[in-house]
């Protein structure tokens, strides 16, 4: 048996993220299929898989960092307790998928802040980890709008309570948290009626038992043993709580585990990572409380992940522009059928039959494709997509058939990886090679759900190709292109990928690339105005159309920060 560590430092931080991933790794699938509280979107375990996974990312980066930095200096010196236990926390708030994962996130900032205090030996030993075990629960609670027993937030304050009881060293500590999370997992269905009726213990709460196993593992070398989980156990042979599997139900959801279940939930999920001030959040709290439900704001110093439940994903968003800078926003809608509970308080078991993925590059136009009833991902500017992102929302769509829109020439190859990856996992799943979201606008307005899969796919394939698409830019540097030598903040018009117009005016340059592109025909010119779009521009641009290109209609969005003041589509 390898060594254990004695003390909570640097190592056995980095030890408890990669054994923790490997738990929730085996008991994704199971925590996915018992979340029945209070929306079906089923992605619970894999949410808090890819939290984990990005904190063990983040605290492995700094072990390397310091390698590199040793091996430069002559002598190395792994990070401290703090250093690790701060980027553990870090890279899980960036990290933080759905309810139950933006709540982990704040579990482990709160033990961050036990660790990173008065120095690296302060709090490294076991009442060092009773103190943290507390803040993280604590800490989560307070994030919550509307807590709720019965769920991840009851185990985790019972994780707590346990460990306080213990005296000792870092394992005892350890394992009496994890004996306390057990007992009080196996009681909430107890106190939830629809974990009761479904036969469940709460999925969120099952998720932070494989992360506490982990840490038991951490410091003894081995899992919990079999007999020290609950009576309720079906032998899952990771010696963690289970229930009947008679009685768990195929679909499953990562609603808001610490909110009361309304009776009817919103439409959209909408997530995204905000820079603010403190008082700002104070307000956004209160706004976003009024907008919906399932409310949870974690974070702090700056930066913080805002995860809420709402009808219009619109307002939620502006919320957050009105508070600070929003980023890598997420809004997912619960498509009918599979999003909410019904009469019974059961979900409903059906997957959607097709659903639409979209890659949009604004918050503006993610909230036009969702409310269109497609799931929206939003590219971040100057960030390269990555293809786990794109099969990650293939899952939330939760159809047996996805049509995806990549709306970027740049994205195809990341694209068609995601879809290889999602077809592996039964999904059927067909790539239209959008190059721009304008493209992506005129194949969602062809769809239709209730056509043959071939048939559908031909059909937006053939809109998206009818349309051509055009973007209005800002040049960052001095630059050869198509049209001739531009400088560094002159403006750009696009056609179909190529430099056509160079200008100072962001209108005038808008208004030839207009010209050149109904100057082959049209019947319909849709215009995506970005945050940098002056005023006027619609307008002007709308009156251009309409007095020279007669039976031509025009159509204006708001795609908010998407990176280009204005992107143009005519078909």
């Amino acid at each position: 048996m390898a060594q254990v560590p004695q003390t909570f430092d640097a190592p056995a931080v980095r030890t408890w993220c990669g054994l923790a991933l490997r738990a929730l790794g085996r008991a994704r699938e199971e925590i996915d299929a018992i979340n029945v509280y209070p929306v079906a979107d089923g992605d619970t375990g894999t949410n808090l898989y890819l939290t984990v996974e990005s904190a063990a990312a983040a605290v492995e980066a700094v072990f390397a960092a310091h390698e590199v930095d040793g091996g430069t200096a002559g002598a190395l010196s792994g990070p401290s307790l703090a250093d690790a236990a701060r980027a553990m926390a870090h890279g899980a708030l960036i990290g933080a998928r759905g309810n139950s994962g933006t709540i982990l996130a704040q579990l482990l900032r709160g033990m961050a802040q036990v660790f990173a205090t008065d120095g690296d030996r302060a709090h490294a030993d076991g009442h060092g980890l009773c103190l943290a075990l507390r803040r993280a629960a604590d800490s989560a609670r307070q994030a919550v709008a509307h807590p709720m027993e019965g769920t991840v937030l009851s185990v985790a304050s019972a994780a707590a309570d346990a460990a306080t009881g213990a005296e000792g060293d870092c394992r005892t500590v350890a394992l009496a948290a994890y004996e306390g999370a057990c007992a009080a997992l196996a009681a909430t269905p107890g106190q939830l009626a629809v974990l009761e009726r479904a036969g469940v213990v709460d999925a969120g709460g099952r998720g932070l038992v494989a992360v506490l196993a982990a840490l038991v593992e951490t410091f003894t070398g081995r899992t919990p043993e079999q007999s020290a989980a609950p009576s309720t156990a079906a032998g899952a042979g990771d010696g963690l709580p289970t229930v009947p599997h008679a009685r768990v139900c195929p679909t499953e959801n990562d609603g808001p585990d610490a909110c009361a279940p309304p009776a009817s939930g919103p439409a959209f999920e909408v997530i995204y990572l905000l820079d603010a001030e403190d008082t700002a959040v104070a307000r956004l709290r209160e706004r976003l409380d009024e907008l919906g439900d399932s409310l949870v704001v974690v974070g702090g110093d700056g930066l913080w992940n805002v995860h809420v439940h709402v009808d219009d994903a619109g307002a939620a968003v502006e919320a957050g522009v009105e508070a600070g800078r929003p980023h890598r926003i997420r809004i997912t809608h619960f498509g009918a059928g599979d999003a909410h509970t019904d009469g019974s308080g059961r979900p409903h078991r059906e997957r959607a039959q097709r659903a639409v993925v979209a890659v949009v590059p604004g918050e503006g136009l993610a909230a036009l494709y969702t409310e269109a009833g497609a799931t929206a991902v939003l590219a971040r500017p100057g960030e390269q997509l990555a293809s786990g992102e794109l099969v990650e929302a293939v899952r939330r769509a939760h159809a047996r058939e996805v049509v995806l829109l990549p709306n970027d020439p740049e994205l195809r190859h990341t694209a068609s990886a995601a879809a290889e990856q999602a077809r592996g996992e039964g999904v059927r799943v067909a790539l239209i090679p959008t190059r721009s979201a304008v493209q992506g606008i005129a194949a969602l307005a062809v769809h239709e759900p209730g056509r043959r899969f071939d048939e559908d796919v031909v059909g937006m394939t053939s809109a998206a190709g009818a349309t051509r698409h055009a973007e209005v830019t800002v040049a960052e540097r001095q630059s050869w292109t198509t049209a001739g030598i531009c400088q560094a903040g002159d403006v750009l018009g696009l056609i179909d990928g190529d430099v056509a117009v160079i200008g100072s005016d962001v209108t005038a340059v808008a208004e030839t690339v207009l010209d050149r592109m109904l100057a082959a025909g049209g019947e319909l010119v849709t215009l995506v105005l970005g945050d940098e779009a002056p005023d006027s521009i619609a307008d002007h641009l709308r009156t251009r159309v309409r007095e020279s290109y007669l039976a031509v209609d025009t159509v204006v969005h708001q795609g908010g920060r998407q990176g280009a003041p204005l992107l143009i589509g005519v078909e």
